[in-house]
C-alpha cells in the first residue's frame, strides 16, 4: 500500500465506527496531523504523528503502517505506536476522573414529600438571608 486518505486510515484504525464520523471530526478540526489541522483527502505517511480525540480522551499516535481495509482491533492496532506522553496523559486524566467520581455523593433514591418541603423550607429560609 503506497498511499491512504486520512479518513480511511482512521476508520481502518478503528478510531471511529464509520469514515462519515472520522471526515466530520477532521472537518471540524479535532484531528491533527503532524501538529496541524489536516483536510479529510490529506494522504498518511508512516511516520506521521497523528492526534485524535476519543470521547474524554485524546490519542497522540505515530503512523507504523498503511491500510484502508477495516481489519479486527488486534491488526488494527498494528497500524499506530502510542506516543509515551499520550499513554501516560491518558492515564493521569483517568485516574482524576475516577477519583472526582467517587468523590460526588449520588442520593441512593429521590426525595419523598417531606423531604422535598424540608428542602422547599431551607431554600425559602436561605433565600430570606441574603
Amino acid at each position: 500500500m503506497d498511499s491512504v486518505r486520512l479518513d480511511k486510515w482512521l476508520w481502518a484504525a478503528r478510531f471511529f465506527k464509520t469514515r462519515q464520523l472520522a471526515k466530520k471530526a477532521i472537518e471540524g478540526g479535532k484531528v491533527h496531523y503532524n501538529g496541524g489541522r489536516a483536510k479529510t483527502s490529506k494522504v498518511v505517511e508512516v511516520g506521521a504523528r497523528i492526534r485524535v480525540p476519543q470521547g474524554w480522551d485524546v490519542w497522540e499516535v505515530e503512523v507504523v503502517a498503511l491500510s484502508d481495509q477495516r481489519r479486527g482491533a488486534p491488526e488494527a492496532r498494528e497500524l499506530y505506536r502510542e506516543t509515551p506522553e499520550s499513554s501516560e496523559r491518558r492515564a493521569r486524566e483517568a485516574e482524576a476522573r475516577r477519583l472526582t467520581n467517587q468523590a460526588m455523593q449520588h442520593p441512593m433514591k429521590r426525595p419523598d414529600k417531606r423531604e422535598r418541603r424540608k428542602i422547599k423550607q431551607f431554600q425559602r429560609e436561605q433565600g430570606d438571608d441574603t
